[in-house]
């Protein structure tokens, strides 16, 4: 088709759905075409060559005219001998480490995936020592260098991995969006880790110890507010809210991941519709869990009480920020290192939290795999970790080995 690409007609073409993709040629100026599809997605384009195209932006960017004063450049270079498109791939290949995550990567991480702002910054964090180093130059001998430099440090085998995975992500992005044309990474392989090690988790006289100090904390924040609100009312100001059964939202947050066993980004990211206290079921819905997958898990008494007495509401975030309501809640380090301290309880993460709830449910006795769908494990072997806990497998295959022998001798 072609026609004038002005206000007018782009206007009549993004009015309605489109029944099948099209390309507008401008009768005006060769090679400037606007290109409509079924998406809703429309872009002006200049075609440089058969088959080359160079994109000049989407209409919902940019007018008509700043479209074809734009085509107009880049059609004038192309007729003085320029190749606007190696150019462009040129300047994607010069981009550093650090610009292509600041450029590029970030904008796309923070929107879809779930922990995109701690994966950004956990990237500048562990990479510093890359973040100068072009794409294009990246190598696996520096990521081996690297590699052995953390291992130096003391880093962990699966904080490492951890970190290269992020990495490897970042990377494979790099060369879909043609900024490389392979993963250096592809060459190194992942660090051996021991998925059975032993786990960090509560003993019973810890989780005593923690909840008691749990419950002291919201005493110690309620009589302060009481204590405030004298001051206040001999004043004659307005009493600040009374706090109720708990005093914030540490409690109920650390009871609830000890019951469910929620990642701290789930947690974070819990809306009230996503709890249904009648049916006794939460939803971890999709697009906040670290797999990419919904599931369903059964409540019990316990975690039923906590979110009833912190107050179910029709919407809004479980554990909203404490500054905005509208938004969830980001942090808790500050108070839970003093919780930690006034426990006694030491090298224990928030994490640790659901190795607390897996470890409790492998020692009751639940199988393995009733555990890795609870957990939301892509795979058994995550789960493998806790198998150790077992109270009667290992016990049993052993004694089966002596009966069987104890039958081959009598008879």
């Amino acid at each position: 088709m072609q026609a004038t690409i002005n206000a007018t007609l782009v206007k009549t073409l993004t009015a309605q759905p489109l029944a099948a993709d099209q390309d507008v040629r401008d009768n005006k100026l060769r090679g400037f075409v606007l290109r409509c599809r079924r998406s809703g997605i429309h872009t002006y384009r200049a075609q440089v060559g058969r088959g080359q195209w160079v994109t000049i932006g989407t209409t919902d960017k940019l007018t008509t005219q700043q479209a074809r004063d734009e085509a107009t450049r880049v059609l004038s270079a192309v007729a003085l001998g320029a190749n606007p498109v190696e150019e462009r791939r040129a300047k994607r290949q010069a981009h550093d480490l650090a610009g292509f995550l600041n450029d590029v990567y970030e904008p796309w991480a923070t929107v879809h995936l779930t922990t995109g702002t701690e994966t950004i910054a956990r990237l500048r964090a562990s990479f510093a020592e890359l973040l100068e180093t072009k794409l294009s130059a990246l190598s696996a001998w520096h990521l081996e260098r690297w590699r052995t430099n953390r291992r130096k440090a003391g880093v962990r085998p699966s904080t490492i991995n951890r970190d290269l995975n992020d990495l490897r992500a970042l990377l494979g992005r790099a060369v879909q969006w043609k900024h490389l044309k392979g993963n250096p990474l592809d060459d190194v392989k992942p660090e051996r880790v021991d998925r059975r090690a032993n786990v960090r988790y509560l003993s019973r006289d810890e989780e005593g110890r923690l909840l008691t100090a749990l419950a002291a904390r919201d005493e110690r924040l309620r009589d302060g507010r009481a204590s405030a609100n004298v001051w206040r009312d001999a004043r004659g100001y307005e009493p600040l809210p009374t706090l109720e059964t708990y005093a914030d939202h540490l409690t109920p947050l650390v009871l609830l991941a000890m019951h469910t066993g929620l990642r701290r980004g789930e947690l974070f990211s819990l809306e009230w519709p996503d709890i249904n206290l009648a049916a006794a079921r939460l939803t971890v819905r999709g697009q906040t869990a670290k797999s990419g997958q919904t599931r369903h898990l059964p409540l019990n008494g316990a975690a039923i009480g906590v979110l009833t007495a912190w107050g179910p509401r029709p919407a809004g975030y479980v554990f909203p920020s404490p500054n905005d309501s509208s938004r969830p809640l980001a942090d808790v380090k500050t108070a839970w290192l003093e919780l930690l301290k006034r426990a006694s309880i030491a090298g224990f993460r928030f994490h640790d939290l659901r190795h607390t709830f897996a470890s409790n449910l492998v020692q009751a006795g639940v199988d393995l795999a009733v555990v890795r769908d609870l957990l939301g494990h892509s795979t058994i072997l995550m789960t493998e970790k806790y198998a150790h806990l077992s109270p009667n497998q290992a016990v049993d295959a052993v004694a089966r080995l002596v009966r069987s022998w104890l039958v081959d001798c009598i008879s």
